[in-house]
């Protein structure tokens, strides 16, 4: 995950030293931007989504395993966005209704036995795939010739529409259940360039589960664990315009 992060934050410094850079050989473009009320686009990115995880109590030696882990994995998404004005150029309220497919992994780390030397673990991946309805405020810098940079904060409902919550358990071959239905807080930021005829944006943020979304049915893969809250990051492509 910190290769993600990296990698996301060197290639925004890249594009705004760039473009910082290349502001006096430019022509103002899209000049009438920031008086438009409202503004409509389409938004697409990739996302690395993971679970804040805790054990139970005494979970290791009560059920014999060594650890258990969450992993974070790879994922994609698309989404419509529409952005209204609140009276000033640098306040912006965007409601971004997304799809998004999500993918999570569990190693089950197994306590190895007398003479074993390769470790052994089992695995449980969870997938979803979400309706998101993010409402955030975009806290925008004033523009610098075809170049701004913004802040955003706010909150997301999510609907996982693969969700096995009603799904009768299989305790021969066990699954995680997690809840269809979660809160997340985001935040992060970005840069924005001004074309001639539309604004693309550049955007990194962190989304954090507000609740528990484990469904603790006492199967064996759910029996260790006590919470376990999504979190991804986010890093998405904008094109924005006018009506």
């Amino acid at each position: 995950m910190n290769s993600f992060k990296y990698l996301s934050f060197f290639l925004l410094y890249i594009a705004c030293y760039n473009q910082v850079n290349a502001q006096h050989q430019k022509l103002e473009n899209y000049k009438n931007f920031d008086k438009e009320i409202m503004t409509f686009g389409v938004q697409m990115g990739f996302n690395y989504t993971g679970f804040n995880f805790a054990p139970t109590l005494n979970a290791y030696s009560t059920y014999g395993f060594r650890s258990v882990q969450a992993q974070a994995l790879p994922g994609a998404q698309v989404g419509l966005l529409a952005s209204l004005k609140l009276g000033t150029p640098i306040l912006r309220l965007r409601f971004i209704p997304t799809f998004s497919f999500q993918e999570r992994l569990i190693k089950y780390y197994s306590t190895p036995k007398v003479n074993q030397v390769n470790e052994t673990y089992d695995e449980e991946r969870v997938n979803s795939s979400n309706v998101d309805f993010p409402l955030l405020l975009q806290i925008r810098s004033l523009r610098q010739g075809n170049f701004t940079a913004f802040a955003i904060t706010g909150l997301q409902f999510s609907l996982d529409l693969q969700s096995m919550q009603d799904k009768s358990q299989n305790y021969i071959d066990p699954f995680i259940k997690i809840k269809k239905k979660d809160w997340m807080a985001q935040f992060g930021g970005g840069v924005e360039f001004f074309n001639e005829f539309f604004k693309l944006g550049l955007e990194v943020k962190y989304s954090q589960g507000l609740q528990n979304v484990l469904i603790q049915d006492m199967s064996p893969v759910s029996k260790p664990i006590n919470s376990l809250y999504n979190n991804s990051w986010i890093f998405t492509v904008t094109f924005e315009g006018g009506r």
